[in-house]
């Protein structure tokens, strides 16, 4: 082959390592298997060792209500909730206080407004006195599965013996790990084939014919692949809570397939066969073409077909996660799309234009005006990501508040700090694009001399016989060289001569290019410039599993409501005698809880007293909350609410009613089942000062 046709020369075999590939080079995949083995690690404790995913359905209404004592039985159980949910034949269960199903047939929605967002089973008739169990479990519309339970009774409470730990696994255990993962390298995969899609279109064309660049939009599109055939595989594991054998049984496959989720699984393997195709034009005639023309008649098709791709991708997460639920889906949706095709434009467009920087074999080929180009491309992405992101964080949120008050809030706020620090990192990134090759460009001109020079001049001809060259043998000289030792002739001579000049062009053609990375390297703002791109890709990384975690989080809004429902009053049941006079209420259970909000008159103690502390029969609670001096002190708001970490049940709200100055009692509360409940009180001394304590209590049966 003709050495003036490699755009990139290359050392041939036996080669000395000249060009830059020694230790200090293949420092590069060593960073980034160490940055990979750190994001696997940061994904698997995050995801690892996070509880069930949180209900999305917020329970917000029952009748019978919870907690709650009936005169007469009903003939049904109606369950409202704040959005959508699919129901399945085990979706509601009622159990009697011996653990007897007392549900008859299928359990369905409710008729009249918003009937789809109410659950509902009728009950047989001739039911007993005692305390009856709801346990019930469904899909929100936001393809999350929800599960909890509750207690009313008939006549008077009475002991239960029910056991739910079938409940625990909804959302959890190894099919909820493994569901987050297969999420977030979903969302992975995308990024990767758009950003890497758009960047060898759009801002370097050239790219596209080299092996590497390549890769990273392949590996996008081959990593959304697995992942989505795992989430239809996972899917039914996750939502049943029935174990990990259930990914291969056909029957629950074809059944989750029939939902909105599986139908947005399904929709989006077809499109990935869609963009297989588009990848396959983009890196084949399209790389390829020389005609100017031609090429940007090409471009128009390739970048609507594959617009439309992207867009139908993004749409897939759309239909059915958060946007397709909650107020406004109509504006929802459509930003939503927005924002995942501005992460992925910008977080896969760092990674390609990191691998142009730092990849060994790139030799310094991606150009100036393609990295400008990339530039101001990632600039609009950012600012349309900031602008969906506002949105979508005003409508899943609701309130000030739930910032601090939900598990999603929180997450939003660490969310809302790393993209701070991404744009802080970003600024540095446009600094020194602006400032690439500046400094360096003389001696990049310099460098090119050398390289052409070897292209264009003829080999000399002791340079041929290996007698005058400066560089060291080239491998087989002495095998076939001619000389009078091997009898070779003259026309062995020549052909060793031959292989010995080739091999001589390609070493001076990998001292060139090494000579031409020195150069590169030489630059400081190119330097700089590959360093705060990484810095962004690990920022970005990082980013990308919070996002993924409040995929399977509860929305602000939602949480909210759940809690205006355990606000709101329920009748005392019967039975439950009033605070007794004088020295207080005969308990089973009393503690003295400190705690500290950190503002003004923030410290206090809040005195727990539950009585009997008992699962199934209705429990009387007082709370008294003193200042240091032991006065009692009132506080604009507090709360209750019991967890049963073991069975994955709660929090359970507490209705509390102030009775005196410091002092809030309920009365009826009702615990499904005994065991090592997690008793929390939540304080606020003022609009932002406010603080969660929690204790272990044990209920007994």
């Amino acid at each position: 082959m003709n050495p003036r046709s490699y755009a990139i020369p290359r050392p041939a075999p036996g080669a000395p390592t000249a060009a830059g590939r020694g230790p200090a080079r293949r420092s590069l995949p060593r960073r980034l298997a160490a940055l990979a083995v750190a994001l696997g690690a940061l994904l698997g404790l995050l995801l690892g060792t996070a509880a069930p995913a949180s209900a999305h359905a917020a329970l917000i209404g029952t009748d019978p209500a919870q907690n709650s004592v009936v005169k007469t039985a009903p003939q049904r159980v109606e369950l409202t909730y704040s959005e959508g949910v699919l129901l399945s034949s085990d979706s509601l269960r009622v159990l009697d206080p011996r653990g007897t199903n007392v549900a008859v047939g299928a359990p369905g929605h409710a008729t009249g407004k918003d009937a789809g967002a109410t659950a509902t089973i009728a009950l047989r008739t001739g039911l007993s006195q005692g305390t009856y169990t709801v346990a019930w479990r469904a899909i929100s519309q936001d393809s999350h599965p929800v599960a909890g339970a509750f207690t009313f009774s008939v006549g008077a409470p009475s002991k239960t013996t029910v056991d739910l730990s079938d409940q625990a696994a909804v959302g959890g255990g190894a099919a909820g790990t493994l569901y987050g993962i297969g999420r977030f390298l979903a969302y992975a995969g995308f990024a990767l084939l758009v950003g890497g899609s758009v960047f060898l279109s759009v801002c370097w064309p050239k790219g596209a014919l080299l092996r590497p660049m390549r890769r990273i939009a392949t590996t996008g599109w081959v990593t959304m692949v697995v992942a989505t055939i795992a989430l239809i595989m996972l899917r039914g594991p996750y939502v049943n809570g029935k174990g990990l054998g259930q990914a291969f049984d056909v029957e629950v496959m074809r059944a989750q397939l029939e939902t909105r989720p599986g139908a947005a699984l399904i929709s989006r393997l077809l499109l990935l066969a869609a963009a297989a195709v588009f990848l396959a034009v983009l890196f084949g005639s399209y790389a390829k073409r020389e005609d100017p023309a031609e090429r940007a008649d090409l471009a128009w098709g390739l970048g609507i077909g594959g617009g439309v791709v992207a867009v139908g991708i993004a749409a897939t997460w759309a239909m059915a996660e958060h946007a397709s639920v909650g107020i406004q889906r109509k504006v929802a949706m459509p930003v939503d799309v927005v924002h995942l095709l501005s992460m992925a434009v910008w977080l896969g467009g760092l990674i390609t234009l990191l691998t142009a920087l730092w990849a060994p074999s790139m030799a310094g080929a991606v150009d100036r005006s393609a990295i400008r180009r990339f530039s101001t491309l990632a600039l609009s992405a950012v600012t349309a990501l900031i602008a969906s992101g506002t949105y979508q964080a005003w409508r899943q949120m609701g309130s000030w508040r739930a910032f601090t008050d939900t598990s999603y809030g929180r997450l939003l706020l660490i969310k809302i700090c790393l993209v701070c620090v991404l744009v802080g990192v970003a600024w540095f990134s446009r600094r020194w694009t602006r400032e690439i090759g500046q400094r360096g460009a003389a001696g990049m001109a310099t460098a090119s001399v050398p390289a052409a020079r070897v292209k264009s001049a003829p080999v000399k001809a002791e340079e041929a016989a290996g007698v005058a060259s400066g560089v060291a043998e080239p491998v087989g000289a002495g095998a076939g060289s001619g000389g009078p030792e091997t009898g070779g002739g003259g026309g062995s001579a020549g052909a060793g001569g031959a292989e010995r000049a080739v091999q001589l062009r390609r070493q001076q053609a990998a001292r060139s290019a090494a000579q031409a990375r020195k150069v590169r390297d030489a630059d400081p703002a190119r330097g700089a410039l590959r360093r705060s791109v990484l810095a962004e890709v690990v920022v970005a990384a990082a980013l990308l599993t919070v996002t993924t975690l409040l995929t399977g989080a509860q929305p602000g809004r939602a949480a909210e409501e759940q809690k205006g429902l355990a606000a709101a009053p329920t009748a005392p049941a019967a039975g439950a005698g009033a605070p007794s006079a004088g020295t207080g209420v005969p308990t089973q259970i009393a503690l003295d809880i400190p705690y500290d909000t950190g503002g003004p008159n923030g410290k206090g103690t809040a005195g727990f007293a539950m009585s009997p502390a008992r699962a199934g029969t209705p429990n009387e609670i007082h709370l008294l909350l003193t200042d240091p001096g032991n006065k009692p002190v009132d506080v604009p708001e507090v709360r209750v609410a019991f967890t049963l970490p073991a069975q994955h049940l709660g929090p359970i709200q507490v209705p509390l009613h102030r009775l005196d100055n410091g002092h809030w009692t309920a009365s009826g509360v009702q615990l499904p089942l005994p065991g090592d409940w997690q008793l929390s009180v939540t304080v606020r001394t003022s609009d932002i000062d406010e603080v969660t304590v929690t204790k272990n209590v044990r209920v007994g049966s």
